[in-house]
């Protein structure tokens, strides 16, 4: 009995390490490139840690906004760029007000809400016209929306919009430049309670709101508005049944992560002390949802611990690639070609694999399916 039993069991283990390397197979790659690459770049570890820290108060933020829509079922919100650009054009305002530092930081926000919401709004009608199409739609809302950002940007601000600091606008008198210097709110949030341990700088406000943040969405995911987005996540039609207003549930998703972006568009801008006018929101959409995979998350699930793994692993790669390129190649270009090619290519690895999940399970319930008609069949005759 016993000799049956252990090949049973070790075959039991070697399925749950295969599960196990198969659902983390994006982390894994990324912890093993990490460690290839850490020792050859040369950095110090006080270095390191006081770029991830920094690059975690700057990041996570924008990340965790992309949790909501997960669990709604519309998968990765391309379309958090419309609030980053709701962000930004708050930002623009409140330059023009002169109104820095922290007041400054909050002002943009309060600014932000109603831009984020009506994008949330336009973008939520949308993709509840193209469902099970959300992500691909999403992108190219947000490509849409950022040429109607540059027609606002460009021409109507000064001549339409008013604009009373030359300082930020282009010499011909309307018009941004293409860069708004925010030198008077750089860093406000993050050197307010920044605490030093040996030569790493801890921005503990900064870390503390994105703790504040992470039980925000711990506690939404009890209400009946979570639950509702969850069961709408899970089956639509069986959520409609039940009475959940399906299409209604996913727009608030969408405006909740749109109004969240452009929240930490702000505070990811504040952190770097100025704002290029037409392409600060270009790539944080794409850098946002390859951190979040690079963390182990998938089109349909993804967590907190998703959000923080993926920012340490992503831009760990993103610091020490360029500088071990050039230790290998003697081409430090050719880390920043790795870095941008691993971020798309995360993407495309992660929705394959999303892809071939689904049809395995497909094919699985198929199987059963089949399995149990001929049963039935057999328990007839």
């Amino acid at each position: 009995m016993s000799n049956i039993s252990k090949p049973a069991g070790s075959r039991s283990v070697g399925k749950t390490v295969g599960s196990f390397l198969a659902n983390n197979s994006v982390p894994i790659m990324f912890i093993l490139i990490c460690a290839v690459c850490i020792p050859l770049s040369g950095f110090s570890l006080d270095y390191l840690l006081n770029e991830i820290i920094t690059r975690l108060g700057r990041n996570a933020f924008l990340i965790l906004s992309l949790l909501i829509p997960i669990m709604a079922g519309m998968g990765l919100n391309f379309g958090m760029t419309l609030g980053a650009m709701a962000g930004e054009i708050a930002l623009i305002f409140v330059s023009d007000w002169q109104i820095w530092g922290i007041p400054g930081v909050i002002l943009a926000m309060i600014v932000s809400v109603p831009f984020s919401v009506l994008l949330g709004l336009f973008c939520g009608k949308i993709m509840n016209m193209a469902k099970g199409r959300e992500m691909i739609t999403s992108y190219i809302i947000s490509f849409f929306i950022n040429g109607v950002y540059q027609l606002i940007v460009l021409y109507m601000m000064g001549s339409v919009i008013p604009i009373a600091h030359s300082s930020i606008k282009l010499p011909r008198g309307y018009g941004i430049r293409n860069t708004v210097g925010l030198l008077n709110m750089r860093q406000c949030i993050d050197n307010l309670l920044a605490i030093r341990v040996g030569g790493v700088k801890i921005p503990a406000l900064t870390l503390l709101i994105i703790v504040l943040m992470c039980l925000l969405i711990i506690w939404f995911r009890r209400t009946k508005l979570g639950q509702d987005m969850r069961a709408v996540g899970q089956d639509m039609q069986v959520a409609r049944d039940a009475g959940i207003k399906v299409e209604r549930t996913r727009i608030i998703s969408i405006i909740i992560s749109t109004v969240l972006a452009g929240f930490g568009m702000i505070l990811y801008l504040q952190n770097i002390g100025n704002l290029s006018t037409y392409s600060a929101h270009s790539q944080v959409g794409m850098f946002c949802i390859a951190a979040l995979l690079v963390g182990g998350a998938s089109v349909d699930r993804a967590s907190i611990g998703n959000v923080f793994l993926g920012v340490i692993l992503f831009h760990l790669m993103f610091i020490v690639a360029p500088q071990a390129g050039a230790k290998i190649t003697g081409d430090s270009m050719i880390g920043e070609y790795f870095r941008v090619f691993v971020s798309y290519g995360v993407i495309t690895i992660a929705l394959i694999m999303y892809e071939m999940k689904k049809r395995r399970q497909k094919a699985n319930i198929g199987e059963q399916l089949a399995l149990a008609q001929k049963e039935e069949v057999q328990h007839e005759q």
